[in-house]
């Protein structure tokens, strides 16, 4: 993986000023370098500037970015981020075409591609990747992002129409003029929608993300965006066993093409099904070449001490890891981390992402992510597979069909009770909120056979790939490339997406189980209680010494005068909330965050205003 970063505009002359210039790229590499410490390089040309970071995974000697290509005496110029797992379809394709890439890399092919095909061939680029190239013919600047935003790419006009993009917004606060400012709508995205986004916000006042499944022409006469990717809602027409035998192949391919690296891959086990199933796969495939797979599980110190088994987290992942270990022969290591790491790292946090986050999911999963970087480049990741084959209890229950809102949020009260009654006047958070849940719908494609029940949990669905499913991948790039880790998502493959999206829910939850499709169709490749095992997701820790440091950290906050939660919050309310114990069983987002992690919300949104001297404007 990699960061990249550059900037356009058509009326500029660069080269007039070429060290300044290349000044601001060498800093846009600086802010990225932990997304690819093992090289750096930058180009500029006269209208345009091109920045990268290199984390070496595919033909590391030949894959050197920027990279250029000439044709007809006119360079075309390209940085990315990302994998590409049909490279041997897109380079059957060029070949057809008289074309023959000199090198391995995926680099190359993409260029070419694009060359010769024109933008639309990212239609055909299965894979995750954040694109940027360069047309000095035509002085056109295109930015593509992967069909479900698994790798980030942001971007920002300055008022004399520069345009500048990055990976990461840090990258972006490299350009001389780039604003730190927060308006009602980004305050709303913090405290209304977070620690999800609107698709394509950036929260930051005049900050915005290229959508997922979509690319950004950017040329002298304005800007346009082109969808290329959307899901489609579709009938169902396979039986129950072809629909199995088609899962299978899919998740199967799906973590078998993921497994392309020229350096050593691992995988993060759990002991849930999720996880366990990309392992046993990983596992099987390596032992081929008489290769074994290295694991990593999570887990907190002390945690057995303290666990406290709920409707969320039913059960503690260790032992279930024990019996997966055993199963595939892994080599296998076992994290743990302190309180007072996972404390110290929320602020870490909110510098990897440049937003408040999943607070302590978030910090501890950061921690683990350096840990597994320090003998690893690659990781493969259960993620996703929730969201694709609705393993959360929103899925399930009555009251969350019926919400008519986001089911990870399902009411806002948590949250308003905290806030002071001048900003909630000045928000009007009901009202943006469904706004964007509105928005979110009205992209959905309804069935007219299907009955009310089943629009809903179609909505439901659609609502987890575009919002929740996004917010987890947010998660799992940031902590993963702050420490130069890949991460890749196999469940979040497009193609089993979008065959899963449209199975009939009586296939999906056949007999009463949930995420059915996916645990009968993998039968065999797990132990029967590892396969069917009830969901527990990501750990967190029970011990009461947590809360205690967040509530001692967040009264300390409260006492500084300066310090913004004093003037977004009620100061009776929120110490009333750091006085009492918390409910865990009741989130305020998702299964995990409960009270202390509202808490650490908090921290993380104070850090972040410090950090980042951010602005508040016309609130």
């Amino acid at each position: 993986m990699c960061g990249i970063a550059g900037f356009y505009n058509n009326n500029a002359e660069f080269l007039s000023q070429p060290q300044q210039y290349e000044d601001i790229l060498t800093h846009m590499a600086q802010a990225l370098r932990h997304r690819g410490p093992d090289d750096n390089g930058s180009i500029l040309c006269g209208k345009c500037g091109l920045s990268h970071t290199r984390l070496a995974i595919i033909d590391p000697e030949n894959a050197v970015q920027p990279m250029t290509k000439e044709l007809s005496m006119y360079h075309y110029h390209i940085v990315y981020n990302g994998e590409i797992y049909n490279l041997k379809e897109l380079r059957t394709a060029l070949k057809e075409r008289g074309v023959t890439p000199v090198t391995d890399s995926d680099t190359e092919v993409l260029l070419l591609s694009f060359i010769e095909f024109g933008a639309y061939f990212i239609k055909k680029a299965d894979g995750i990747f954040a694109i940027a190239v360069y047309d000095e013919r035509h002085s056109t600047l295109t930015l593509f992002r992967d069909s479900f935003g698994v790798k980030p790419l942001f971007y920002t006009f300055l008022n004399d129409n520069t345009f500048v993009f990055s990976s990461e917004i840090k990258g972006l606060f490299c350009y001389p003029g780039v604003g730190h400012t927060i308006d009602r709508n980004g305050l709303n995205e913090i405290l209304g929608l977070g620690p999800a986004r609107t698709p394509g916000s950036g929260v930051f006042k005049n900050i915005f993300e290229v959508m997922p499944g979509s690319y950004l022409t950017i040329t002298p006469s304005g800007v346009h965006t082109t969808l290329y990717y959307r899901i489609e809602s579709r009938p169902h027409i396979d039986s129950y066993e072809t629909t199995l035998e088609k899962v299978r192949f899919y998740v199967t391919d799906a973590i078998r093409r993921q497994m392309v690296s020229d350096v050593p891959i691992c995988t993060f086990l759990s002991g849930g099904v999720d996880s366990s199933v990309v392992s046993a796969i990983c596992a099987k495939e390596m032992k081929k070449d008489n290769e074994r797979l290295k694991t990593f599980s999570f887990d907190f110190v002390n945690n057995s001490q303290y666990f406290k088994a709920n409707t969320f987290q039913p059960s503690m992942d260790k032992p279930f890891v024990e019996k997966m270990v055993e199963y595939l022969d892994s080599d296998h290591t076992y994290l743990e981390c302190d309180n007072l790491t996972q404390a110290d790292y929320l602020y870490r946090s909110v510098a990897a992402h440049d937003l408040p986050c999943m607070a302590d999911i978030d910090s501890s999963l950061l921690y683990f992510c350096e840990k597994v970087s320090e003998s690893h480049k690659v990781v493969l990741t259960g993620e996703c597979a929730d969201e694709v084959f609705g393993g959360y209890p929103w899925f399930h229950k009555e009251e969350f069909l019926k919400n008519n809102t986001f089911p990870w949020t399902p009411s806002l009260q948590p949250r308003k009770a905290l806030l002071s009654k001048e900003i909630l006047l000045k928000l009007h958070m009901d009202d943006y909120v469904k706004n964007a849940y509105d928005n979110a719908i009205n992209e959905i494609d309804i069935l007219p056979k299907e009955n009310e029940i089943q629009t809903s949990r179609r909505r439901i669905s659609y609502l987890n790939i575009r919002f929740f499913m996004q917010t987890l991948l947010n998660r799992m790039d940031r902590t993963s490339m702050s420490c130069g880790l890949e991460a890749r998502v196999p469940f979040a493959d497009r193609r089993l997406v979008d065959y899963v999206f449209n199975i009939p829910w009586e296939m999906k939850t056949k007999d009463g189980i949930v995420k059915n499709i996916l645990r009968s169709s993998c039968q065999g490749l797990l132990p029967d209680e590892i396969l069917f095992r009830r969901k527990s997701p990501y750990p967190k820790t029970y011990n009461p010494y947590y809360e205690e440091l967040l509530a001692s950290r967040l009264k300390k906050v409260m006492e500084q005068k300066d310090s913004v939660v004093n003037y977004l919050f009620d100061k009776d309310s929120l110490k009333n909330f750091v006085e009492n114990p918390k409910d865990y069983a009741k989130p305020w987002y998702g299964q995990l965050m409960a009270g202390p992690q509202m808490m650490a919300y908090i921290l993380q949104i104070d850090y972040f205003f410090k950090y980042y001297n951010v602005q508040l404007e016309d609130i």
